[in-house]
């Protein structure tokens, strides 16, 4: 199977700079995964897709604002920070613009001081391991300097930090936000919960790696970076019966569905637990829980693509997406939204 597989022509301007002002009011692509029908509805219409019984896993995973501008401290040069994942306590794996002069031993001074980092080690694919000095408490240091994170393809300013987090976000600790889960409202979420839906919420703090483009020609020789994953009981069990009573369970964006599929045993069973995932889902890979999936729509030749192809089939999710071109549909993070089912 190779990359060029998953190609598609997009239009620049089809790309969503701006959230829309209601959460809720996006467009929705219906896409059978059987027969590849296509329905063209809006987002507050999943309510009719959902029965009762049914259940909806969430990711609770919060964005950090993750991106930091400083000077190195000899030279005063302009260094851009971006804020990859926690080794320990103040010891953060990152990617550094520009990567070539920061070698160990660099020091940077980011604001008006109140942050110092030292690069301590040059990690894998040239991310660098920093250590953080500061006085006071890192996560508000870091919420007065920093900025969030926002994919490359987005140009526009983000006027809202909020808009970039889900309504339920609650543990920080992500670099990206899952963005499937931008299009819900409390009072969607309430009226979901109306219907007799129950709701399972996972933790998957989202690393750059989902988003890195695929290098290899061949699909099976990509490599997912990992990333860390929780499910508390309530998770599991919510999830576990919702499949014992014959209800379907249908995740929300694909690192919920990389979480729940990570951690179910070869029965389909999910198990309370904790670790990291690198799991890296393409078609031929057999679903263990997931039946349903809402989604964005994702960049051509991404492991994000791949993973709706597995579920729903490459042809009919490369003729949805020529579809949702064709009616202008807004692409990536910002963009409208796909129901697999």
């Amino acid at each position: 199977m190779k990359t060029s597989d998953f190609y598609f022509e997009l239009p620049k301007e089809l790309i969503a700079q701006d959230p829309l002002e209601d959460r809720s009011s996006s467009r929705l692509l219906v896409l059978g995964k059987e027969d590849g029908s296509i329905a063209h509805r809006h987002f507050t219409d999943i309510l009719e897709y959902l029965r009762e019984g049914d259940c909806l896993v969430l990711n609770n995973t919060k964005v950090i604002p993750a991106r930091l501008y400083g000077v190195r401290e000899n030279t005063g040069a302009a260094i851009e920070i971006l804020l990859l994942k926690r080794r320990e306590n103040d010891v953060w794996e990152t990617l550094v613009r520009p990567g070539k002069k920061a070698r160990p031993g660099t020091r940077i001074i980011f604001g008006d001081g109140a942050l110092t980092g030292e690069v301590i080690e040059i990690a894998e694919e040239g991310n660098r391991l920093i250590r953080f000095s500061y006085e006071g408490i890192f996560e508000e240091i870091l919420d007065r300097l920093g900025q969030m994170p926002l994919p490359p393809y987005i140009t526009h300013e983000l006027k809202d930090k909020t808009r970039y987090q889900t309504v339920y976000a609650k543990y920080e600790g992500s670099a990206a936000a899952p963005t499937a889960g931008l299009h819900f409202t409390p009072q969607l979420l309430d009226a979901v919960r109306e219907k007799g839906v129950r709701i399972a919420e996972v933790t998957l703090h989202v690393g750059l790696g989902t988003f890195r483009p695929v290098k290899v020609e061949d699909v099976a020789q990509h490599h997912m970076h990992s990333e860390f994953y929780r499910i508390d009981e309530d998770a599991a069990r919510t999830v576990n019966e919702t499949k014992a009573r014959g209800g379907r369970v249908f995740c929300v964006g694909t690192t919920s569905c990389r979480t729940i599929e990570s951690a179910a045993d070869e029965n389909g069973l999910l198990k309370a637990c904790s670790g990291w995932t690198d799991i890296f889902i393409y078609p031929g890979y057999q679903f263990k829980i997931l039946d349903g999936l809402i989604t964005n729509f994702h960049l051509p030749e991404s492991t994000l693509l791949m993973l709706v192809s597995a579920l729903a089939g490459k042809d009919h999710v490369l003729a949805a997406y020529r579809e949702a071109v064709k009616e202008k549909y807004r692409f990536f993070s910002f963009g409208d939204a796909m129901l697999l089912l």
